[in-house]
């Protein structure tokens, strides 16, 4: 279908409100799932983080890496285990997740928006001891728990005017280096940065009251509701510590969290730069 001239004009005007209640605010932006792997994904993904950061929007790009690192492992004869979801992390295994994530991810990404001409810079939680974790379980290995988030280094770089992009790996004051979950990092980063909005990128259109049927997207939660839906088996198996992590987000300060369907191009732009939206959104408060 061909868009007149007209019919892109009225688009930006609808834009318009959006753009002004964004300019100069934090958004940060989880990033991981089939969004990641799928190129023409990743690109349109790219893109609208420039354009986002071009309206004068502040943009944090924390990203995850999962598959990849299972990947790598696998290349180098290394069997990866996972305990209640989080992956036995030895000492090799550490050193290969931040090879992988600080390293080939993070350069490919700040490498991809350069291309759309955005100006971005590649971060990791070890740099300025951004992120700081303990040893969750000794079992575990080097997974982190998160003590502590220093955000200076990235309100330094978004005053500069770059999109920082943020792997979620963390040290501890031995120096010792350890992995930890990226939604995580992402609630707390959030919070730190008292940023307007998380958004989740993720493979699914959001929460649904029927999780094979679409049509039953719930747009609206609100954070005192969680638990009353976990209880239903709304939010069930891997989105409840997602949602956890969306709840600590809004607890931190962050006023609305989206979680959105990265597989969907330009999902971003819909969510942020539109009336509809199109994931489900939490925000503090009840329903009552």
């Amino acid at each position: 279908m061909k868009i007149t001239n007209a019919q892109r004009a009225q688009v930006l005007v609808h834009a318009l409100p959006y753009i002004q209640k964004y300019k100069n605010k934090i958004i940060v932006v989880k990033y991981g799932g089939n969004a990641m792997i799928n190129e023409e994904l990743k690109d349109s993904v790219m893109r609208d983080i420039v354009l986002l950061s071009l309206m004068d929007i502040r943009v944090v790009l924390v990203h995850g890496g999962g598959p990849e690192i299972t990947d790598m492992l696998s290349r180098v004869g290394k069997k990866t285990e996972f305990v209640n979801g989080l992956r036995v992390t030895d000492k090799e295994t550490v050193d290969i997740v931040q090879m992988v994530l600080a390293g080939k991810i993070n350069k490919n990404l700040v490498n991809l928006l350069s291309v759309q001409g955005g100006k971005a810079i590649g971060l990791s939680g070890i740099d300025g001891q951004m992120i700081v974790a303990q040893a969750k379980d000794e079992a575990l290995g080097y997974v982190g728990e998160i003590t502590e988030v220093n955000t200076q280094i990235v309100t330094d770089m978004l005053d500069k005017g770059y999109i920082p992009v943020i792997s979620t790996v963390a040290c501890d004051k031995e120096g010792n280096t350890y992995n930890v979950n990226a939604d995580t990092a992402a609630a707390k980063i959030a919070g730190a940065l008292g940023a307007e909005c998380l958004i989740s990128m993720t493979d699914i259109s959001g929460i649904l009251r029927d999780k094979d049927d679409p049509e039953t997207l719930i747009s609206t939660i609100y954070v005192s509701d969680t638990p009353e839906l976990v209880a239903e088996g709304i939010i069930s198996g891997g989105m409840i510590p997602k949602v956890e992590c969306c709840t600590e987000a809004i607890r931190r300060g962050v006023k609305k969290v989206f979680i959105i369907d990265g597989r969907v191009p330009h999902s971003l732009l819909i969510e942020t730069l539109t009336d509809e939206g199109m994931g489900t959104m939490l925000i503090s408060g009840d329903s009552l």
